[in-house]
Formats: C-alpha cells, structure tokens, sequence
C-alpha cells in the first residue's frame, strides 16, 4: 500500500533501530480515512478466505480490525488485556508478552463470540516478534474455529515475527513491511523480494 508507506514515511518517527512512532495515524490519533483504505485492502486481499469474524487485541487493532469488518460485513472482536466485571469467566484466554512495553498481559475472548463455526481473520497493528499474533491464534484453536489469516498493518521485517507465523504456513498479509530503521532511515521491503 503506498499511501500508507507514505504516511510512515511523512508521520512516522524512528526512536531507534527497533522502534518506530505512529502515534499520529494508527496507535494514538486514527486517520478515519486511511483506516477505511486498510479495511478495504484487508477485506480485498482475504475476500476469498469465508472470513466470519475479525479478531484484534486491544486497543492499536482495533480501528484497522473495524473497518476490515465494516468492508467485509462481519463482526470484529477485540480480546481484552484487562478482565472486567462483566467479562470475568466463559473465555478464552492466554498470555501474550509484548517486548516493546516489557510486560506480559493475559488476553481474554468471550466465549459468546468466537467459535467452532468461525473463520478468524486476524488482524493487528504491528507483526515484531510475533507473540501477539500468536496469542490470538491460540484463542482461535482454543475456540475450534478456522484461521483465515494474519492481516498486518505494519511488519518489522527485521524482526522474527513474520518468518516464525510464515514458517508455520501461516498466511501473513502485511500492508508495509520496514525492512531496516537503522540511522533513523525508513527502509521498506521490496515488492517481489522474499519475506
């Protein structure tokens, strides 16, 4: 997606060799606009899949994974970090480790909404080393329902993240791939090169 690359390029700012800021678009303040352009693109690419339901976890994916689901007119789902008194059992739930806020969190789906009859896309933010979208795929295997997908708004294709989920045959779809951040340079993925 070039428009999107070019947001990063225009918003984006490098903290350093690992971390990028999109707090101007996606993580913090959400451009309406081009998050409807990464619904449609997401809705596009996973069109054939027989999608049922978009999965995210709280709360960077949340905007992308609407959309996706406005586009493809299913329901989108948010697991939850946090339990509340409302949501406190009849789930699934896991942990995920996020390395950018050195922390683990336990993410929580209602059984209400996810199950065996199911086509999951799931859909995130960022794709780094990959342990978010691996907690989500435990929910959906926990739940019986199919994966259809990963669908990733930015991927740090310097990280493992990607080759981990592409390596377990996984299909990963990521909209901009960074390959290098190194001296506060934004270097993407070629089209056509390996991932």
């Amino acid at each position: 997606m070039d428009i999107l690359e070019q947001k990063i390029r225009d918003e984006g700012r490098v903290l350093s060799d690992s971390v990028i800021k999109v707090d101007s678009f996606l993580n913090h303040q959400i451009d309406p606009v081009l998050m409807k352009q990464i619904g449609d693109e997401f809705a596009y690419r996973f069109g054939d899949a027989g999608v049922t339901k978009v999965l995210t976890l709280e709360s960077s994916g949340i905007a992308p994974a609407q959309m996706t689901g406005l586009t493809l007119g299913v329901p989108a789902i948010f697991a939850r970090k946090r339990k509340s008194l409302t949501l406190n059992d009849h789930l699934y739930s896991t942990t995920v480790h996020s390395f950018t806020k050195n922390q683990s969190n336990e993410i929580s789906v209602s059984k209400d909404y996810l199950s065996s009859d199911d086509t999951v896309l799931i859909l995130d933010d960022f794709l780094a080393n990959g342990q978010a979208a691996l907690g989500l795929i435990n929910i959906v295997q926990q739940a019986g329902a199919s994966l259809a997908g990963v669908g990733i708004v930015i991927e740090k294709g310097f990280q493992d993240g990607g080759k981990l989920l592409r390596e377990q045959g996984i299909r990963v779809e990521s909209l901009a791939i960074i390959d290098s951040l190194a001296d506060q340079k934004i270097t993407f993925h070629k089209e056509g090169a390996s991932v």
